[in-house]
Parts: structure tokens; C-alpha cells; sequence
């Protein structure tokens, strides 16, 4: 069985809700029902959440990787875009 971090969890959700749980789940290859049981859950415990309970650290670390996460997709699909134009040209110089 695979255990996840909590932080993990926390940055799943939120970034579940930016982008959609199916393409979360994809891009964090994680299974969707796993992210949406995540989500319920947090839902149900987001009103025991309050001020000065120890979680806006942990909120702003998650918030912080979830946009790391998301720069690093979008640099390996531009990476990707240029490798197939590089083997292009590559094909065509041989021609």
C-alpha cells in the first residue's frame, strides 16, 4: 500500500481544484478515486480548520509547491515541443 504525506495530500487537493481531479491524478500519477477521497476529506474537516492553528506555514508550502509542480509540467512540454522540432530539422538537413 503507498502512503502519501500529508503536505502531499494538501497540495493534491488544492491544486485538484484549480485544474480538475482527473488531470491532477494524471499529472501526480495518483489514482482518482485516492484524490478524490483527499478531497472529501477535506472538505469535511475544512471548518475545524482555524487561525492560529499551526496550518498557514504548511498552506503556504503546499501553495508553493503545487505552482512548482505546475512550472515543471509546462517546462518538460516545451522541452518536449523542442526535441520533436529539433529531430524535424534534423530529418529535413538529411533530405
Amino acid at each position: 500500500m503507498v502512503t502519501y504525506e500529508p503536505g502531499f495530500k494538501e497540495e493534491a487537493v488544492k491544486l485538484a481544484a484549480e485544474v480538475g481531479a482527473i488531470k491532477t491524478a494524471q499529472d501526480l500519477g495518483i489514482p482518482v478515486n485516492t484524490l478524490y477521497t483527499w478531497v472529501s476529506r477535506a472538505k469535511a474537516h475544512a471548518e475545524q480548520t482555524h487561525a492560529g492553528s499551526g496550518n498557514r506555514r504548511q498552506k503556504e508550502a503546499g501553495d508553493e509547491n503545487a505552482k512548482l509542480r505546475k512550472r515543471i509540467k509546462e517546462i518538460e512540454r516545451a522541452n518536449q515541443i523542442l526535441k520533436e522540432a529539433l529531430s524535424f530539422f534534423v530529418v529535413s538537413q538529411k533530405k
